[in-house]
């Protein structure tokens, strides 16, 4: 590139860098509301939240079409194209978390006013790890920092053992007490798609290191598995 077509590229990645980040934050903002609703069962908030994922989509397929016009326009090469390939992957993988921040704000909506049947112990310490996770994926990315990717994995382990946590109390609700058996799904379902978007926020760090290195690799193949 010349310097001139440099300046410009470097312009219009920002742009596409800056979008990602406010996608970031909108989607940051669903999780914590869904979550609120379903602590407080505010069906009001929940359809907020709903309301507002078609925001959301929105800003991804800008996102999209600044990809594919910076790729189009400006015919990027090497780690500068595999930048915005990821970008284009990470806002599909951003969009996808925040229809599971849709998913359990639908829940709430279907629970009614219903009351709890089991503590929202793990659920709300499941989505601070989420959140955590999406903040630390997108700085990742930003920087390009393949280390601060990799410590990704670790993090949605303990989201899935505190899923897993939830699960077998919710089994047991239901063995113990089978008219609580709705209710007690209904977190379950709720908890379900937190630990979708941890898997997400490792998708994300997946593709940081496809940035530097060229090469997808799969990261979080199991608790045990080697990085």
């Amino acid at each position: 590139m010349t310097p001139r077509t440099r300046a410009t590229f470097d312009h219009s990645l920002q742009a596409v860098q800056d979008d990602l980040l406010r996608l970031g934050s909108m989607l940051d903002a669903a999780v914590s509301r869904a979550i609120q609703a379903l602590a407080n069962s505010d069906s009001a908030l929940a359809r907020h939240v709903v309301v507002d994922d078609g925001n959301i989509n929105a800003l991804r397929f800008k996102i999209e079409e600044a990809c594919l016009r910076l790729i189009a326009t400006q015919q990027p090469a090497a780690r500068d194209l595999r930048t915005i390939v990821a970008a284009f992957s990470i806002v599909s993988d951003m969009e996808r978390m925040a229809d599971h921040a849709a998913g359990i704000a639908k829940t709430v909506i279907r629970m009614g006013n219903e009351p709890l049947v089991i503590p929202l112990d793990e659920i709300p310490h499941m989505a601070e790890e989420c959140r955590a996770m999406l903040h630390t994926a997108l700085d990742a990315y930003i920087r390009h920092d393949v280390d601060l990717a990799r410590t990704l994995p670790k993090r949605d382990d303990v989201v899935d053992a505190l899923y897993e946590r939830l699960f077998h109390t919710v089994v047991t609700t239901i063995a113990e007490t089978p008219g609580a058996s709705t209710r007690a799904l209904y977190l379950l379902f709720a908890a379900h798609n937190l630990e979708r978007i941890g898997d997400r926020a490792v998708n994300i760090a997946e593709r940081v290191i496809f940035i530097t290195s060229g090469e997808m690799k799969e990261l979080n193949a199991g608790p045990d598995a080697p990085l």
